[in-house]
């Protein structure tokens, strides 16, 4: 396939734009597709070597999307998504990629994409109306708008265990696969994490390798997948109605239509009537479809508690070893408040021979050895250690770039406690800068090419508006951004969902603030507010007039 034609030679000049993208996964490349029609000269920056973002990176065994492959796609050209075929209920890696790589190429996005190329700083110069950003490799990059599509889940994160580098063995991130693939045949394999990448990998490098240690140090809820090929005829009736369905998807909490809303309580139902809907909801597969059985699941503990309970018991019923059951079976965190991980055959791996559970919670990992991992109990041998330990989500990807807006403000101070944003898209102190999927926005908490595509529209919309009232700036006021945080804060505080130590609220990362990155009010709730702060002027921003050639052309 055909790489960027942005050449090598630019790479080390000044280069101006009307907007540069950062990131080249589903939501840059969404992006960039929308401002070339605005007739903008638009640049993406992309640190890989191709496109697809957190598809391009995480290639380890098993890896699949948990949202559904005829949801999980672009809506904006529906030539596309009638042709294109999803072989299985759930898109692999590989799948997903070459469906991403399919579309840069249907639409000729590659031209406009510098690969190989991190963004090390970016800095809004106040007085030109610019953003300037610095590149690992040496090429500045000044544009009037920086969009900033860094994904949600894309700085691997390693727990900084002494001796990390004295491992004499091979050892892998499943956020940064071998492309080349890896083969644990005849290996002692130790894994360290059980979050969605370790469930979803764990099966696979069970049926390669001598023996495998898991190393939990807390287990999570699970549920079957119930993956299988396509139907063609379910596919042909989706298809049918594809435009209406997408149209309706905007309208539910999660972004993806199809699934009822519940109309009552869990409290509501009798024992029996609990566990049949459990039953069917558990033999149906997807997330979901089963948080939805009931209605109150994530905001009444008690009515969360039977659903936990019901998932508890069906770990002890598949895993044959009762002491491994419970430490599998998760008693810290409601059901749901966590990412809700699906898993092909998960819970069944334990009970092959070849597979230990180490309790990393009651034996905490001291460090790693030149042979291989070392607790507070034991040492293992290894020939290969794999990190299933997850990313510095919704946030690290942003503060790993040194930010610098208006008045000296750096985003590494403004986020010292948290992240603060005006409805997950723009901040204060940072003019002409919008966010992709950013905290304090539905992104992992709805269908995340769904989200992308409602951001970048959001965006196009108001840079169109711009244009048409000869506006070359637009910035957040201070008061709007409090207010949404605010109540961001306050929706999270209505839900269970704080009761997690979960990477939404940053409990993976050592002295990263607790906060609950994502808005979880709802995504329709929260697009009818994007349209409503568009529809009242652009409310909680001050638009102006600096008469720079990108905007000022009508």
């Amino acid at each position: 396939m055909s790489q960027s034609s942005v050449s090598s030679a630019q790479k080390g000049a000044t280069a101006e734009f009307d907007a540069v993208i950062v990131g080249a996964g589903v939501g840059g490349l969404y992006a960039l597709h929308r401002l070339r029609g605005l007739g903008l000269k638009v640049i993406i920056l992309e640190a890989a070597d191709d496109v697809g973002g957190t598809w391009y990176w995480n290639r380890y065994p098993g890896c699949r999307c948990d949202v559904e492959s005829m949801e999980y796609s672009y809506s904006f050209a529906e030539d596309l998504q009638q042709e294109w075929k999803w072989p299985e209920r759930y898109g692999t890696q590989p799948e997903i990629l070459r469906y991403i790589n399919h579309v840069a190429d249907r639409f000729d996005l590659r031209r406009d994409i510098r690969f190989d190329t991190r963004v090390l700083a970016a800095k809004f110069d106040t007085e030109n109306n610019q953003w300037a950003l610095k590149t690992d490799n040496g090429g500045d990059i000044s544009a009037q708008f920086c969009i900033m599509a860094t994904g949600n889940l894309s700085l691997p994160r390693v727990p900084d265990f002494p001796g990390l580098d004295d491992f004499k063995g091979k050892s892998y991130h499943t956020g940064l696969w071998p492309h080349e693939g890896v083969d644990f045949t005849g290996q002692r394999v130790g894994i360290i994490g059980t979050g969605s990448s370790g469930v979803q990998s764990i099966p696979l490098i069970a049926q390669q390798a001598k023996h495998l240690h898991v190393f939990q140090r807390t287990a999570n809820f699970s549920l079957p997948a119930r993956n299988a090929p396509l139907d063609p005829e379910v596919e042909r009736k989706h298809k049918a109605t594809y435009a209406a369905h997408r149209l309706a998807a905007f309208d539910t909490p999660f972004g993806i239509a199809g699934f009822p809303p519940p109309t009552k309580s869990a409290l509501e139902a009798s024992a029996e009537e609990r566990e049949a809907a459990y039953e069917a909801k558990w033999g149906e597969g997807g997330s979901i479809s089963f948080l939805y059985a009931y209605n109150d699941l994530l905001v009444n503990k008690t009515a969360n508690d039977t659903a936990s309970e019901f998932v508890r018991n069906k770990i002890r019923a598949t895993v044959k070893d009762q002491v491994v059951a419970e430490l599998l079976a998760p008693k810290d965190h409601p059901i749901g408040t966590k990412r809700l991980i699906l898993d092909s055959h998960y819970y069944e791996t334990y009970n092959r021979d070849n597979v230990t559970l180490v309790d990393a919670r009651s034996a905490p990992i001291e460090g790693i050895t030149p042979n291989g991992i070392r607790t507070t109990e034991a040492e293992y041998e290894f020939d290969a250690i794999v990190f299933a330990t997850g990313f510095d989500a919704m946030t690290g990807a942003l503060l790993d770039i040194d930010l610098q807006g208006t008045n000296g403000t750096r985003l590494r101070d403004k986020w010292a406690d948290g992240p603060r944003s005006y409805l997950g898209l723009t901040m204060a102190d940072f003019p002409n800068m919008f966010l992709i999927t950013g905290p304090q926005s539905p992104s992992v908490k709805a269908q995340m090419i769904l989200a992308c595509e409602q951001h970048t529209d959001w965006i196009v919309d108001c840079l169109t508006h711009m244009k048409s009232a000869r506006m070359s700036r637009i910035e957040t006021s201070q008061a709007a951004e409090d207010a949404w945080v605010q109540h961001n804060n306050e929706v999270a505080d209505s839900t269970l969902y704080p009761l997690a130590n979960s990477w939404y609220m940053g409990a993976n990362i050592p002295g990263k603030p607790r906060i609950f990155m994502p808005y979880v009010g709802g995504f329709d709730r929260y697009k009818l507010r994007c349209d409503e702060v568009a529809a009242n002027n652009y409310e909680g921003f001050t638009l102006s007039s600096a008469e720079t050639p990108a905007m000022a052309d009508a």
